[in-house]
């Protein structure tokens, strides 16, 4: 008798735990006011601090830009959805050269439509991590000169759009917090696609790749 209560306890500790864990994970997805699980639609936006990265490019600064758009939250099971948004983010790189294509100090500002797609998977009851590739496509790129220094040959700041791969890809991964219909959250995204579309941009960026710390916040209908 006594081995059959403790195994009751026993049954009766996992069901309650499993329905806790459930209702957790259910909670991020739904708010307060819903009763099942259904798509959520919003806009989101943030800061990005992005470089280039490769071994021998030298990034003396974070460049600071903004993300900004839309998304959908599509559940799958409670705990685990889908979510495609559709971004655009500026990124690029503070650059220093001192050699045959330029002297000074550099900004490349390279703006992107991007498309992650991510899978989100509900921790607790407001907790998330989430995962996934993205793709982008280039829509305008430019290069400031930041001092004034003086040089005749400046082959850098003549670069431009045209000098540049207009598509890109790579991987993004993060965490989420949501309370309710709002979220924050905090994520890295990694190229996985050369920047530089050969000739003076290859040879400048050194082949890099490019490289954005993401902090958001955003709201869902």
């Amino acid at each position: 008798m006594k081995n059959a209560t403790c195994s009751l306890k026993r049954v009766f500790l996992v069901a309650a735990f499993t329905g806790c864990l459930s209702a957790a994970m259910a909670q991020e997805q739904q708010t307060t006011t819903e009763s099942t699980l259904k798509p959520k639609f919003g806009i989101k936006g943030g800061v990005n601090l992005s470089n280039l990265y490769v071994d021998d490019v030298e990034d003396e600064n974070m460049k600071v830009g903004v993300n900004i758009g839309v998304f959908a939250k599509l559940p799958v099971t409670r705990g685990f959805s889908i979510q495609p948004e559709l971004l655009y983010s500026s990124k690029g790189s503070k650059l220093r050269y001192n050699n045959i294509f330029g002297d000074g100090e550099y900004r490349f500002n390279l703006n992107y439509v991007e498309l992650p797609v991510l899978a989100v998977f509900n921790l607790g009851k407001n907790f998330n991590i989430h995962a996934g590739p993205y793709a982008a496509l280039l829509t305008s790129a430019n290069i400031k000169r930041l001092d004034n220094e003086s040089g005749d040959v400046d082959d850098i700041a003549d670069l431009d759009t045209d000098n540049f791969k207009r598509f890109d890809y790579g991987l993004v991964g993060g965490v989420g917090f949501d309370i309710q219909n709002f979220t924050i959250g905090a994520r890295y995204n990694y190229g996985l696609n050369e920047i530089g579309d050969g000739g003076i941009a290859g040879e400048a960026t050194k082949n890099s790749k490019n490289s954005a710390f993401t902090f958001y916040i955003g709201i869902g209908f």
